[in-house]
């Protein structure tokens, strides 16, 4: 088993919404060098939360996933977990949303995306319930399919980099 993330990054954040994200068990990292470099180092794919304060789905989500204990260990354990307020940073927000639309033909917050350690995107969506309903895949799931599929078939998973 690999060794999980630095810890959780976001209680020094300025932003209301990374800081409400600050005692989750997920070692969120804020988008900076530091985290982009620990990705590269560790050769590791990130997974990417982009949400707002106001989001009301953004908060299902933090609620039925990001304080869930397994969820974190997925998380911490196979994924640079890096979150981000799209009110901070409309620039990181506008490149994966333009590729989650491009990919999927929707878009929307919490937009999820998983990136390569360089920062591609190789899958894209937005709010997933931790486990599947209605048609919609589970988060549990997803995590652990991207992850078999970086670790087992990372030629074939590169290959959707949308970059």
């Amino acid at each position: 088993m690999s060794q999980p993330t630095e810890r959780n990054r976001l209680e020094d954040e300025e932003s209301p919404y990374l800081r409400q994200h600050a005692d989750n068990p997920v070692n969120w990292q804020p988008w900076d060098e530091q985290a982009l470099e620990t990705a590269r180092e560790h050769d590791r794919p990130i997974f990417l939360s982009i949400g707002y304060s106001a989001c009301h789905w953004c908060h299902v989500m933090e609620s039925e996933s990001f304080a869930d204990e397994e969820v974190a260990a997925l998380l911490n354990e196979h994924f640079v977990p890096i979150k981000v307020d799209r009110e901070e940073r409309p620039d990181v927000d506008s490149i994966y949303m333009t590729v989650c639309n491009l990919v999927s033909g929707r878009g929307g917050w919490p937009l999820s995306a998983w990136l390569t350690p360089e920062g591609k995107p190789f899958y894209v969506g937005t709010y997933f319930p931790k486990e599947a309903k209605r048609g919609q895949p589970g988060f549990v799931d997803v995590l652990e399919n991207v992850s078999n599929s970086w670790e087992e078939d990372r030629e074939e998973a590169v290959s959707y980099t949308h970059l």
